[in-house]
């Protein structure tokens, strides 16, 4: 049965927007009812910004369909297997060469979980069937570690090993990724085309906070196929950008003072953001400096600035923008295209003037640095440039790759945090009290009691927003939070005031999970992993390249850099204390524990 695509942000997502084909079916995957049956086919909408300084080369796109197939407690590996290469090499589908393919599966020793021998067993006689050898020996199948072929959510739930399928482009292997090359290689010589995720465990979390995994009664298969790189692949051609849809918008874009073949990354960019912008509009997202405004905000912005390089003219989005709305309209919700103009509009007029300032200011920062002989832009001079024009960190990067330097990343975020430390230090002497440095989990407490009480009103804090999310839905979103060692203060998007029954549920629901005794652990991850696994996450640049995942139980996950209760009993109760309003569309919690 073919189900519709969710939107980019559905009731049920537990990240700012749906990253992968499967988010919106984890319900599904964990056991419950699809109305529909058991074998599903969909083509999902999806987006990622943490590849986003790859977007423009041969294979990464911010916004994206996920082609999957889904087998809930039906099928499993041997046919799971059998069909992709069906599929993929038929002459009948596809005609792929069987030669062209290469496979990957999981073998992690750590996990104490065996190598995938059945997926081993079943892809080396596929191949043979089509008179092509593979085994471990001769590379075509390929083992990799946890990171690279296991699924599973930060908390508990269902996980299991899986198998990509790579298509080998023949390109030369870059050195820059590495001596040797291997499938998994990032140079993009192999491009991952197929992924099958086999869940036939289960996630628990232990009393000490560590994972348990055990066999899963429901087995379930979850696969995604990228479109635009399966289209690459039958296409013929050498990018993802070269596909029909994107070569029809970049030769509408295009300058003959400057041709696409001597820009190639900055007409790809322009294209890619627009394609994103057109459907984050119409599914209801406006530019803001906040969650998915700010991401729609960077990616309008970002293209404008490359517009501006290349000489394009003011409106040089609206003919792109026409040609998108009517490829994609007859399949997705969209809204009128004069709508998705207004916005796009607004947001050039606004930045149009910031951008001719702030380039000024990079320029004569470039040509200090480069006639003093220096190669890298300090991070507090990109920070200065983030905060004085609103330039983004990968705005940044694309006009000193440019100018032929680099930008000091680590020093930029460094600058970043103590600049939001500060803001929030007098936030908390205007408020009074010792409070919780969120970004950096530092405590400003006088004794052990108040550090003991503000540390079971951070676990609390991570209960309360789950809770609501329950209660109200899933476009909750934390807007802020501060922490003393008398209350917590938590603000949240909503569009009203919350009722008494809706108070009343979300602290019954918050006290339940303390009186279960739920156990609270965390898994240390980079900042991508941790995004694709759907955990919460407040204003994802204010974390490192390294972040920890907290679960509360099954109940909440979500990153954090602060300090967590053990188990939820050390809580003993939660109390709302007010609920208020804050600002448009943002509603405020007081509440406190252990009174």
């Amino acid at each position: 049965m073919v189900i519709p695509s969710a939107s980019l942000m559905p009731d049920d997502s537990t990240v700012l927007f749906v990253t992968a084909g499967m988010q919106p079916l984890v319900p599904y995957l964990t056991g419950k009812i699809h109305p529909m049956g058991i074998r599903l086919v969909d083509a999902q909408k999806c987006l990622r910004t943490d590849d986003i300084l790859e977007v423009g080369d041969n294979r990464h796109l911010t916004f994206f369909e996920m082609l999957g197939n889904w087998s809930l407690g039906d099928y499993f590996k041997k046919e799971s297997i059998e069909w992709s290469f069906e599929l993929l090499t038929s002459p009948q589908w596809f005609g792929i060469a069987p030669t062209k393919l290469f496979v990957t599966v999981f073998e992690d020793p750590d996990m104490g979980i065996p190598r995938d021998d059945e997926s081993i067993a079943h892809w080396t006689r596929v191949f043979q069937s089509a008179g092509v050898e593979a085994s471990l020996k001769n590379g075509r199948i390929t083992t990799y570690p946890k990171k690279k072929n296991w699924w599973e959510l930060p908390g508990a739930g269902p996980c299991g090993p899986d198998t990509e399928i790579f298509y080998n482009t023949g390109k030369e292997h870059d050195k820059n990724f590495g001596e040797v090359c291997h499938v998994n290689c990032d140079c993009g010589r192999f491009v991952e085309i197929w992924n099958n995720v086999f869940m036939e465990y289960e996630k628990k979390i232990g009393e000490n906070g560590n994972f348990i995994y055990t066999p899963l009664a429901q087995k379930n298969v979850d696969t995604g196929m990228g479109l635009e790189r399966i289209a690459m692949v039958l296409q013929e051609k050498e990018t993802v950008y070269d596909i029909d849809i994107f070569f029809v918008v970049i030769k509408i874009l295009e300058n003959p003072k400057f041709p696409y073949l001597e820009q190639l990354y900055r007409y790809r960019i322009i294209a890619d953001h627009l394609r994103a912008t057109v459907f984050l509009i119409s599914d209801g997202v406006l530019p803001s400096n906040t969650d998915r405004g700010y991401i729609l905000r960077s990616l309008i912005r970002r293209a404008i600035t490359h517009a501006k390089i290349l000489q394009l003219s003011d409106e040089f989005y609206r003919l792109p923008v026409e040609l998108l709305h009517a490829y994609y309209a007859p399949y997705y919700q969209f809204l009128a295209v004069e709508d998705i103009f207004t916005v796009i509009n607004q947001e050039y007029l606004l930045f149009s003037k910031a951008f001719e300032t702030g380039k000024k200011e990079f320029d004569n920062l470039a040509q200090q640095l480069i006639k003093n002989g220096l190669t890298l832009i300090s991070g507090i001079d990109a920070f200065n440039l983030h905060q004085s024009f609103g330039f983004r960190l990968e705005l940044i990067s694309d006009l000193a790759k440019d100018a032929g330097l680099g930008v000091d990343e680590a020093g930029f975020w460094e600058a970043y945090k103590k600049h939001q430390n500060i803001s929030r230090a007098g936030s908390e002497k205007k408020f009074g009290g010792h409070g919780l440095m969120l970004q950096t989990g530092e405590l400003k407490a006088g004794n052990e009691e108040e550090l003991k009480k503000v540390t079971q009103l951070h676990t609390a804090t991570h209960l309360l927003q789950a809770a609501l999310r329950q209660v109200l839905g899933h476009h909750v979103h934390q807007m802020g939070s501060d922490i003393t060692a008398e209350r917590l203060r938590f603000d949240f998007s909503h569009p009203q005031k919350m009722t008494d029954s809706e108070k009343a549920a979300v602290e019954n629901l918050v006290n339940e999970q303390i009186s279960h005794g739920l156990s609270v652990g965390f898994e240390e991850m980079s900042i991508e992993e941790a995004e694709k696994t759907g955990a919460l996450m407040f204003q994802k640049e204010k974390y490192g390249k390294t972040v920890k995942v907290y679960s509360v139980g099954g109940f909440s996950t979500e990153l954090c850099g602060g300090p967590h209760v053990v188990n939820t009993k050390e809580i003993h109760k939660f109390k709302i204390i007010k609920e208020e309003a804050s600002s448009a569309g943002v509603r405020r919690i007081r509440a406190t524990v252990n009174f």
